[in-house]
């Protein structure tokens, strides 16, 4: 598993591991039931705490993504494609709010940003 962290970046790191095992997840290059690095090596090899890498681990469980098993390690379980696609959804109306702002804030109507919508879905 190939993760590129940005310490440069406003978002927190543990947010970008967060980020790129459910995109890993999402796309089907972690597959269900797949052991995840352990915590102590995916720290190492990322050069960054395994108490971050820890609370990555924790969030992407809490949301569904993945099951710890004590004494043997992380796997993933979405095979719920019911949550993968929830995720997807948010991603998609988030992208459409903020493409809705940029037009609002240059002086665009509802009716205006409403019409490049239909356009761009006839295509």
């Amino acid at each position: 598993m190939k993760l590129i962290i940005n310490n440069s970046s406003m978002q927190p790191i543990y947010e970008q591991i967060v980020a790129q095992i459910k995109a890993a997840i999402m796309k089907g290059e972690l597959k269900e039931e797949e052991m995840l690095p352990s915590v102590r090596s995916l720290a190492k090899e990322l050069k960054v705490s395994a108490l971050t890498v820890k609370k990555a681990y924790d969030a992407l469980e809490e949301e569904g993504f993945v099951l710890t098993v004590h004494g043997k390690g992380s796997f993933v379980t979405c095979a719920n494609q019911e949550l993968m696609m929830e995720e997807k959804r948010k991603e998609v109306e988030a992208d459409l709010e903020l493409a809705i702002r940029k037009g609002r804030s240059c002086g665009m109507s509802n009716q205006d940003i409403a019409d490049i919508f239909m356009i761009i879905l006839e295509d």
